[in-house]
């Protein structure tokens, strides 16, 4: 990762914790929370309220941000939110309307290769065209990769939602490489002891190359060593922010 890429991320941290003491403060001033006040001390819903604000923002927009830092530090170009308007065949689309009713209903279970191949089956017809909005986009040797970012513990609908928005980009050009991307894994360390039950419905987190979680994920973006370097700058960064939180006045 490139020192200036690095100084980036640190700016950004540091900005992102000074909007959350912001919000945090007009949260409290806005709701009195006097249940809240009778239970608990004025720290712990300070506390409370501030890691429930930056959990939120940070889960939601930042890490975007910081994927797109990390990437454009390679010396590629980087883009959030991309819309990509597929094209795909009627049999395409309705085998992919099988396949998701066939995953929600457990009749069969999650296999990317499997499905891939019983899309690329359907090559002739009439298409249709459908809207794919994707989290973070980039073309690295000639390859197009689109990746949805999600919580690290996704519930069903986000889940089945960007499992048919990556197939849709694989029966559009099958040459497209769409990732389901977690920025850290809440139940271990390596993406083999991802174990939050809701996402296997859609995908078999474990071993579906097309999922990516933690380590593997910011490597994948940066190279090798990404995600420890990711990690020295929050440390880095949080023996700034740590101190403006705990001193928070409200």
């Amino acid at each position: 990762m490139t020192n200036s890429t690095k100084e980036s991320i640190k700016k950004l941290l540091l900005n992102i914790v000074t909007d959350t003491i912001m919000r945090t403060k007009a949260n409290l001033l806005g709701d009195r929370k006097p249940f809240h006040k009778a239970l608990l001390d004025n720290e712990v819903i300070k506390l409370s309220s501030f890691e429930r604000s930056f959990s939120t923002s940070f889960g939601q927009k930042y890490v975007e941000e910081i994927s797109r830092l990390i990437v454009e530090g390679t010396g590629i170009s980087c883009y959030r939110q991309h819309l990509l308007k597929v094209s795909i065949f009627q049999g395409a689309a309705d085998q992919i309307d099988t396949i998701m009713a066939y995953l929600k209903t457990n009749r069969t279970r999650p296999d990317w290769n499997r499905e891939l191949a019983d899309i690329a089956a359907h090559d002739k017809g009439r298409t249709i065209v459908r809207d794919v909005i994707s989290d973070l986009y980039f073309e690295r040797n000639g390859i197009k990769h689109y990746f949805s970012i999600k919580t690290v513990k996704p519930n069903l609908d986000q889940t089945s939602i960007a499992k048919r928005d990556m197939l849709y980009i694989k029966a559009h050009n099958p040459l497209n490489e769409p990732y389901f991307a977690l920025y850290y894994n809440p139940t271990g360390e390596g993406q083999d002891e991802y174990n939050y039950s809701q996402p296997f419905k859609y995908f078999n987190m474990k071993h579906d190359s097309c999922v990516l979680i933690g380590k593997t994920y910011w490597d994948f973006l940066g190279g090798l060593g990404t995600y420890e370097e990711l990690l020295k700058i929050f440390n880095e960064v949080g023996q700034i922010t740590i101190d403006q939180v705990k001193s928070m006045k409200l």
